[in-house]
């Protein structure tokens, strides 16, 4: 077998009768075994294994559906299952029913090989019929915009005015309705917004008044006059009215000096620490 160049060229086939060589054999996808050009097939050389490869569809007279019988397995079980899960008899008028062209007076059935597509109106026509002026195309669809609104809008601004009393007085009232609508939707949200703004301002009010009034309602005491006020609030608008004026916000408080540097401290326990700390706990000049 082969030659002294190419030691391994060529097969014998594997049928008894037969164990002819073969340059260019056959591999059986089945058996994996190798046959010449005459027993390549199933049935040629009686393949055991080829009910594997093969597939058997049955057509169901019920619902004109495909029932593929699984190699291996009994057929009625297959049948049973497609019955009892997947049989829909009234499927069988449309499967069965053969669809023709779409065009008025046209009898021609359509197949795989004699129907196309209108690119415009999407439609399957016979090819006497494929363009658009002889099956009265309608022109492509135009895209839905994704609000509504705007559809109608456009459309009633795209409709030419029409000579007829009715139409007029039909586009009236849908403008007179249209601003209806509008004006009653804008006062509601300016009503809206100014109720939520009253509220807001009602409940900062009620908590200023609240963080100004103290907590434990102890008396507030002047610096200056050593008057008593209820609150904070109070007691600020006194020192500004009374003792500072309008124009000056600031407090002057009473400064004690130190007799050494003549630093002033406002803290009279914050002067004896510096003192201590700085002139050695002498007072004196």
């Amino acid at each position: 077998m082969g030659t002294p160049a190419f030691p391994s060229l060529g097969k014998h086939c594997s049928v008894d009768d037969c164990k002819q060589i073969d340059f260019l054999p056959f591999t059986c996808d089945s058996c994996n075994q190798v046959f010449c050009l005459e027993h390549r097939s199933y049935i040629q050389h009686q393949c055991p294994k080829a009910n594997n490869k093969d597939v058997t569809v049955v057509i169901c007279p019920l619902c004109a559906k495909g029932v593929r019988l699984i190699a291996g397995e009994d057929p009625n079980i297959s049948w049973e299952s497609h019955v009892n899960i997947e049989c829909d008899p009234s499927n069988y008028g449309t499967a069965t029913k053969k669809k023709k062209c779409p065009v008025r007076g046209c009898r021609e059935v359509l197949t795989f090989s004699n129907k196309i597509k209108c690119r415009d109106c999407t439609v399957e026509h016979c090819l006497k019929h494929r363009f658009g002026p002889d099956h009265n195309c309608p022109g492509p669809k135009k895209p839905e915009p994704a609000l509504k609104f705007m559809s109608l809008l456009s459309g009633s601004r795209k409709e030419e005015p029409k000579a007829s009393h009715t139409s007029a007085s039909s586009s009236s009232t849908w403008t007179k309705s249209f601003l209806n609508a509008a004006s009653s939707f804008k006062a509601s949200a300016e009503a809206g917004m100014a109720k939520l703004t009253s509220e807001f301002s009602q409940k900062l009010q009620t908590a200023r008044e609240g963080s100004a009034q103290s907590s434990n309602n102890e008396l507030e005491q002047c610096p200056r006059c050593k008057a008593t006020f209820s609150s904070v609030t109070t007691l600020i608008e006194h020192v500004e009215n009374v003792h500072e004026g309008k124009g000056n916000r600031v407090l002057k408080l009473p400064m004690d000096v130190c007799p050494k540097c003549s630093r002033g401290f406002r803290d009279p326990v914050a002067l004896v620490e510096h003192v201590e700390r700085d002139h050695g706990g002498k007072s004196k000049a």
